[in-house]
C-alpha cells in the first residue's frame, strides 16, 4: 500500500467537497481519477500530497515511498537549460562518474600500499554508479526526450525560452526519469500531440511503479488505466478496469441500487400497511409490534440520486448551402514570414464532417484563421460556397469580450433575441445564478467554453469551424458535444487531438503535413491503422529498393517464367488482402461505434459479445497485415 485515506472529508466554508473518501492506491497499480470540473479532483491530489493541510478524517502514506506530481501548472526552474534540468535528476550519478574519474588517476603511480585504500574507495564508487544503472543515464534522458517532443531542440536552451506546453511536457520528462513509486499526473495529455501521446502511453503501460492521473481523455484512460476512481457529489466510487469498463459498471451498479431501494420501499410500505390494519387488534398486535420493530432496525437503501446536471446542446441551421462548400487550391499557411504548410488541395462538401489532424506546430489552428480571413494566406487560394454561414469556436475563447459578463456578451451579439430565451441558452450550457452576471474572466475556462459553443447555438451557421473544443471541458461535457456534433447535419471542420471524439465524429480525417494533405476516410481507428500500414509498407518497399539495386560490378540476371509467374500470384495476393483488410476494418468500425451506444454499453452480455468480436477482428487484422507486410518484402 503507498497510499490510503480513511473518512477523508473537506469543506470550502459552507460547501462540503468531499465526503468521508476511503480510497486505497497499492503498488505497481494504475489508477485513473475522473469527475466533473469542480468534483473536487484537484483538492483530492492537494492533500495527499500535503499541499492541503487543514481537512478531517486521515490519510495515511507510506514513509519509504517516493511520490512525484505533475500538476496541471508545474514549474521548472527557469534559470536551468534543458539539459540541466534533465542531467539534475541524475545528479548523485553523474557526480559518483566524477569522483570514478578522479580517483582513476589519483590511482596512477600509486604504490601498492597506498593503491590499495584508493581501489577500495573506487569499488565503492563503482558498485554506486552500477546501482543506480550510470551507464544508462545518458540514454534514458535521451529516448525520454525524444518521447516527449523534444529530440531535435537545442539541449542548452534556458527553460525560460520554452512556451507553456513545452515547459508541461519537460516537466513529465523530469518525472518520468526520476521514477517515483507513485507517479501522480494532472492532465498530462494536454500539450501533446499524438506521437507523444502514442509514446507516452506506451512507456506508462510499463512502468514499474503505480500511477495516479486525472484526465479527460478517454482513450488516454483506456490506455493507462486499470482501476478508476470518481468523484460525483463529494463521494468517491471504484471501478475496476479502464474507462469503458468503468461505463458498464456504473449503469449496471446504478441499476442494481434503483432496483434495491424499490424492492426495499415496496417492502416497507407492506409493512406499514399491515401495522395499520393490525396494531390495534389483540390477536395480531404482537405481530404488528414486531413489523415496528424491524422497521426501526432496517438499514435503509439510500435513495439513487439522479444523474449529475451536464449542458444540453444542439446545433441548428435556417438555409442550407449549395452542395460545394469550400474548395482549396495550392493554399499555403504560415505566421509572419514563415510558411507552416503549403500545396493544401480540399474539397469539401455539404454535410461534410471534416478533422484536421497533425504535428504540433505544422498549422492547424492558422489553417482554420487562414480559411476564415483573420490571417492572410502565403500562397495559393480558396473559395466557400454560395450560401455558407460559418461559426467558429476559437481555441482559447479569444474571440469573447473578457469585460462583459456572460449574459451582456450574448445581449450584444444577438440583439434581436429576447432576454428569456437568452437566458434559457445560458442555462443549457449550465451558466445560471450569478455565474450569468460575473464577468467572463471571473469565470473558469470550462464556463467560458460553454458559453461559446451556447454563442454558436444562437448563430445557427450551417458550416461550424472548432478549434480544439475539448480542452477545458469535463467528460460528461465532451460526451455531450460529441452527440450534438453527430447529430448536426450540416458541415463539420475541426481540430482536435480528443482520439475519443476523432473517432465518433468524423467522416474524414485530413492530416496536415508540411508539404501537403493526407486523406483518410474514415474514423481516427482508420487513420491510425491505414497510415501504420502505409508507413510500413514505405519502409519495406525501401529495404526492397535497396536489397534489389546491384552492387558495382555484380551482374544483373533476368527473372525467370517461373519467377514472373509467383510474382503475379504474390500480386494478386496482396490485392486479396487488401480486400479482406478494407472488409474486416468496415465491420470492426461499425462494432466500435455500437458499444457506444446506451442500448449496448448498458447490456454487460452484448457489451461483452460486441467487444470480444472487436478482439477477434483485431487479430486476424494483425495477421492479414502481417502477411501483407512479408509479401511486400
Amino acid at each position: 500500500m503507498l497510499i490510503s485515506t480513511e473518512n477523508l472529508s473537506k469543506s470550502f466554508g459552507d460547501r462540503q467537497v468531499l465526503k468521508n473518501i476511503n480510497m486505497t492506491v497499492e503498488e505497481k497499480c494504475r489508477y485513473g481519477l475522473i469527475g466533473v470540473n469542480g468534483a473536487g479532483k484537484s483538492t483530492l491530489l492537494d492533500i495527499i500530497t500535503g499541499a492541503a493541510e487543514e481537512y478531517e478524517g486521515e490519510v495515511y502514506i507510506n514513509k519509504s515511498a517516493t511520490i512525484g506530481f505533475l500538476r496541471q501548472n508545474s514549474g521548472l526552474d527557469r534559470s536551468n537549460s534543458i539539459e540541466e534540468e534533465m542531467r539534475g535528476v541524475f545528479s548523485d550519478v553523474f557526480e559518483a562518474e566524477r569522483e570514478m574519474r578522479e580517483l582513476e588517476r589519483k590511482m596512477e603511480g600509486l604504490p601498492p600500499e597506498e593503491l590499495r585504500a584508493v581501489n577500495a574507495e573506487y569499488m565503492k564508487k563503482q558498485a554506486y554508479f552500477d546501482s543506480r544503472d550510470g551507464y544508462g543515464a545518458e540514454v534514458k534522458i535521451k529516448t525520454v526526450l525524444n518521447g516527449m517532443g523534444f529530440g531535435g531542440c537545442d539541449m542548452s536552451m534556458s527553460v525560460a525560452k520554452l512556451s507553456g506546453g513545452e515547459k508541461t511536457r519537460l516537466a513529465i520528462a523530469k518525472l518520468l526519469l526520476e521514477e517515483p513509486d507513485l507517479l501522480i499526473l494532472d492532465e498530462p495529455t494536454n500539450h501533446l500531440d499524438f506521437k507523444m501521446l502514442g509514446w507516452l502511453e506506451d512507456y506508462l503501460s510499463s512502468y514499474s511503479g503505480a500511477l495516479l492521473v486525472v484526465s479527460h481523455d478517454r482513450y488516454f484512460l483506456n490506455k493507462v488505466a486499470d482501476n478508476i476512481f470518481e468523484i460525483e457529489r463529494g463521494k468517491l466510487e471504484s471501478y475496476k478496469g479502464n474507462y469503458s469498463a468503468y461505463l458498464v459498471q456504473k449503469a449496471e451498479r446504478l441499476e442494481r441500487r434503483r432496483k434495491e431501494y424499490e424492492i426495499q420501499q415496496m417492502q416497507i410500505a407492506q409493512m406499514k400497511t399491515y401495522i395499520d390494519k393490525n396494531i390495534a387488534r389483540a390477536s395480531t398486535s404482537a405481530s404488528a409490534k414486531s413489523r415496528i420493530k424491524a422497521l426501526e432496525n432496517m438499514e435503509l437503501v439510500e435513495k439513487p440520486e439522479g444523474d449529475i446536471k451536464t449542458m444540453h446542446i444542439s446545433f441548428s441551421y435556417k438555409g442550407a448551402p449549395y452542395k460545394d462548400v469550400l474548395k482549396t487550391e495550392g493554399l499555403c499557411v504560415g505566421v509572419g514570414g514563415r510558411t507552416l504548410c503549403e500545396n493544401i488541395n480540399l474539397d469539401i462538401k455539404r454535410g461534410d464532417k471534416i478533422a484536421i489532424i497533425g504535428e504540433n506546430g505544422i498549422g492547424k489552428s492558422s489553417l482554420l484563421k487562414t480559411l476564415l480571413g483573420i490571417i492572410p494566406p502565403h500562397g495559393g487560394e480558396y473559395k466557400w460556397g454560395k450560401n455558407t454561414k460559418i461559426s467558429f469556436y476559437e481555441q482559447e475563447n479569444a474571440n469573447l469580450d473578457y469585460g462583459k459578463t456572460a449574459f451582456d456578451e450574448l445581449r450584444d451579439k444577438f440583439p434581436n433575441v429576447l432576454d428569456t430565451e437568452l437566458r434559457r441558452a445560458l442555462g443549457s450550457v449550465l451558466l445560471s445564478g450569478e455565474n450569468v452576471f460575473k464577468t467572463i474572466d471571473k469565470i473558469s475556462g470550462g464556463e467560458r467554453a460553454k458559453l461559446a459553443l451556447c454563442e454558436i447555438m444562437l448563430e445557427h451557421a450551417n458550416v461550424i469551424l472548432l478549434d480544439e473544443p475539448t480542452n477545458h471541458l469535463d467528460l460528461p461535457s465532451r460526451e455531450e458535444l460529441e452527440r450534438a456534433l453527430c447529430e448536426f447535419d450540416g458541415t463539420l471542420i475541426f481540430v482536435s487531438h480528443d482520439r475519443y471524439f476523432l473517432n465518433s465524429i468524423p467522416s474524414s480525417i485530413i492530416e496536415i503535413k508540411s508539404d501537403g494533405v493526407s486523406i483518410y476516410d474514415g474514423n481516427y481507428e482508420y487513420y491510425k491503422e491505414r497510415s501504420e500500414l502505409l508507413s510500413r509498407a514505405s519502409e519495406a518497399v525501401e529495404k526492397s529498393e535497396r536489397a534489389q539495386k546491384p552492387e558495382k560490378g555484380e551482374a544483373v540476371y533476368h527473372r525467370t517464367k517461373e519467377q514472373r509467374r509467383a510474382e503475379a500470384m504474390r500480386k494478386e495476393r496482396l490485392r486479396e488482402l487488401e480486400r479482406l483488410i478494407e472488409e474486416l476494418e468496415e465491420e470492426t468500425r461499425v462494432l466500435e461505434s455500437d458499444i457506444l451506444r446506451e442500448e449496448v454499453y448498458s447490456d454487460y452480455v452484448l457489451m461483452n459479445e460486441k467487444c470480444t468480436a472487436i478482439e477477434d477482428n483485431k487479430n486476424k487484422l494483425e495477421e492479414y497485415y502481417s502477411e501483407l507486410i512479408e509479401l511486400e518484402e
